[in-house]
């Protein structure tokens, strides 16, 4: 494992240390929403989001043994909180990914014999040479650094979590996009056999599978878009998503895709799963915005998980574009930032 060190000024959008989600408490949302006395909330908020949000009872289970493994990467000094990182096994067993059920526990206790090999992802559209990628290309194509990226989820929590992967616009270059492209679709796995919320809407929270996201074509070439394929040094577990998702930073966490077989670069928008459920709560651009409140909860503060222990996790307030505007907002000129949600 290669790491790239020096000495610099820290840019406006870095981490503080105290940022980073502590170790102890990364992947223990439930006990800390359970904590924070917030079942008056749930009144508030839809079913299919409650069963995910409020499932805050009974034992844990056997993590999942999904076998991971070690990646080669470069620390990318543009993007790194300099601070320690949560260990891996903290991270796995509360999740929001609802192809393998809609409860914070469902994704690691339903994922654990998830096969990602052979996996196939298929880059196609509006390129001039389309690309089928298998996993040895994922994490061969383009070099892996490591970024750590604030997450700020819809549900009003946040964390930090550290990627390794690569800029989305590099993939997208080798492809060739096209000069007229506007926007770039992802497609998850479809596969109800593996993925047992997929089997049914009651079972998968109401969405329409295959779970579908998308982007403007600015936004999928911003340096901030990037598509992980390992967590904290190693390959992505199944219910994070493996083996490659999308993250981006500044929107709001539902828009990053995961378990990724298509991407389709589009001259026209795209739908996307949240969007088609209920297209009055979740717009197509989702950008992290704490002057837009959800119709049913507001977005101005948010709880950042791992701030002052275990059972006291800081209220902070929330940033636009979730702190990163200063790479971003010049893509949102002219566009009503109070509809765009």
């Amino acid at each position: 494992m290669k790491f790239t060190k020096g000495i610099r000024q820290k840019a406006p959008w870095e981490l503080k240390d105290s940022d980073v989600t502590p170790e102890e408490v990364f992947n223990d949302r439930r006990r800390i929403i359970k904590a924070m006395g917030l079942g008056a909330l749930g009144a508030s908020i839809p079913g299919s989001v409650q069963a995910g949000i409020f499932d805050l009872f009974g034992d844990k289970k056997t993590q999942s043994q999904f076998i991971t493994s070690p990646l080669t990467y470069t620390s990318n000094l543009n993007f790194t909180g300099n601070g320690a990182t949560t260990p891996f096994d903290k991270i796995t067993t509360h999740n929001n990914f609802y192809e393998f059920g809609t409860s914070k526990q469902d994704p690691s206790n339903n994922a654990q014999g998830f096969s990602v090999d052979p996996w196939t992802l298929v880059i196609e559209g509006e390129v001039e040479r389309p690309l089928t990628l298998d996993l040895d290309d994922l994490n061969q194509l383009i070099a892996l650094e490591e970024r750590t990226y604030r997450l700020r989820c819809v549900e009003a929590w946040s964390m930090v979590v550290p990627w390794v992967g690569f800029p989305l616009a590099s993939l997208l270059k080798k492809a060739g996009v096209k000069s007229h492209a506007t926007h770039v679709a992802f497609e998850t796995l479809f596969d109800p056999e593996q993925m047992p919320g997929q089997k049914s809407r009651l079972m998968g929270g109401g969405i329409h599978y295959p779970y579908v996201e998308g982007l403007t074509i600015n936004e999928a070439m911003n340096d901030l878009s990037f598509l992980a394929v390992g967590l904290y040094g190693k390959t992505l577990p199944p219910q994070n998503g493996a083996p490659i998702r999308l993250v981006v930073p500044w929107k709001y966490g539902f828009k990053s895709i995961k378990s990724i077989v298509r991407i389709r670069v589009m001259d026209k928008q795209p739908p996307t799963s949240w969007n088609q459920l209920a297209s009055h709560e979740y717009g197509f651009y989702a950008n992290v915005n704490p002057n837009v409140d959800h119709p049913r909860w507001s977005q101005a503060t948010e709880r950042r998980i791992g701030e002052g222990g275990l059972f006291s996790a800081k209220r902070i307030n929330t940033q636009m574009f979730n702190g990163y505007g200063e790479q971003v907002a010049n893509l949102y000129q002219g566009l009503d930032l109070k509809s765009n949600f």
